[in-house]
């Protein structure tokens, strides 16, 4: 069985798995697909597809490391517009065909009991990518890879608390209801800026990661309040974007009458901080192939891995901070 238990890492640490090489891949599981020494192993990648930047950026870095070169023919099937069933059935394929192991990125946490199980009865591990499972079962799949959504969300309040320290109206950009990393990013955030009576809640609502959904709902929330808008926490760097668009809209200035926080650390959003639209970047690093990549390796040789592998991220809190970090930026 797999090693279970958690192993967080702090922003400069790398994550390593003991230096794994890829010569022992080319086998399978004991009731996977694998065959005979020199095959490809089977990845059955079930993704959710277009969905901003990062995700762009993740399933990319995916793919471009299991590639035939590395040993791996990975089969990529992105969600139909973000439909979940669509991912059960991509799932239930992969087992049918008898992948070697499948990466499970969710569009929704529940609902993922039956296909896991039916998975671990055909013996192919599950590596989920970025998003976790509600309830959490960690006896149902391998592992889960992605940067640590609590941490992510208390460093964004934890500025807001230095900010702002006689406190602030506040309202939150969600992502959309049921995913998993929306419930981490809230509980995280709540449990920092929930403890200081300062800051009053204005509310929260979706805008299912998107810009043009912000903008609406920021230009509502703005004219509800008479513009008395301090604090916005986006939940990704699109949302983030699109309160900026709604801020302006306003006749405020962001950054200055508004101060606004988002999550991901993609290229528009440094720019927007450097440029002193946005006060504060937490990244959620997204480039975990190789990762990912040794996770698999480790599994289909019947090695431990732990049950959630922590990506190193960084935070970004000031214009200086974000045009130090641009020239490299790969996202």
């Amino acid at each position: 069985m797999f090693k279970k238990h958690i192993v967080r890492a702090v922003a400069t640490a790398a994550v390593v798995f003991g230096g794994i090489g890829l010569a022992g891949c080319s086998g399978g599981g004991d009731g996977g697909g694998g065959g005979a020494e020199g095959d490809l192993v089977t990845v059955g990648f079930v993704a959710v597809g277009p969905e901003g930047a990062w995700r762009e950026a993740n399933e990319a870095n995916i793919q471009e490391t299991f590639t035939e070169d590395a040993g791996y023919d990975l089969r990529y099937a992105p969600a139909t517009n973000l439909d979940q069933q669509s991912q059960i059935d991509a799932f239930t394929s992969f087992v049918d065909e008898g992948v070697d192991v499948i990466l499970l990125s969710a569009t929704e946490g529940s609902g993922w009991e039956a296909s896991l199980e039916r998975a671990q009865e055909a013996e192919i591990p599950v590596i989920l990518i970025d998003r976790g499972i509600e309830p959490n079962d960690d006896s149902l799949y391998a592992t889960r890879i992605a940067p640590d959504n609590m941490v992510v969300s208390e460093s964004v309040a934890e500025w807001a608390v230095s900010a702002f320290p006689e406190g602030a109206n506040y309202f939150v950009l969600e992502g959309p209801a049921g995913v998993s990393v929306v419930n981490e990013r809230n509980e995280g955030f709540q449990s920092v800026i929930g403890e200081d009576d300062a800051f009053v809640s204005l509310g929260a609502q979706t805008a299912n990661w998107s810009t043009e959904e912000a903008r609406s709902v920021m230009e509502t929330v703005l004219q509800a309040n008479d513009n008395d808008v301090q604090f916005v926490f986006a939940q990704n760097d699109e949302m983030g974007l699109g309160a900026v668009q709604a801020v302006e809209a306003a006749g405020l200035t962001p950054g200055v009458d508004v101060q606004i926080a988002t999550i991901d650390g993609t290229r528009p959003a440094l720019e927007a901080l450097a440029a002193g639209q946005l006060s504060f970047v937490a990244e959620y690093n997204p480039l975990f192939g190789e990762t990912a990549l040794e996770a698999v390796e480790t599994v289909l040789d019947g090695g431990e891995v732990d049950s959630y592998i922590i990506v190193p991220s960084e935070t970004f809190d000031s214009p200086e901070a974000a045009e130090t970090a641009l020239p490299d930026r790969q996202f």
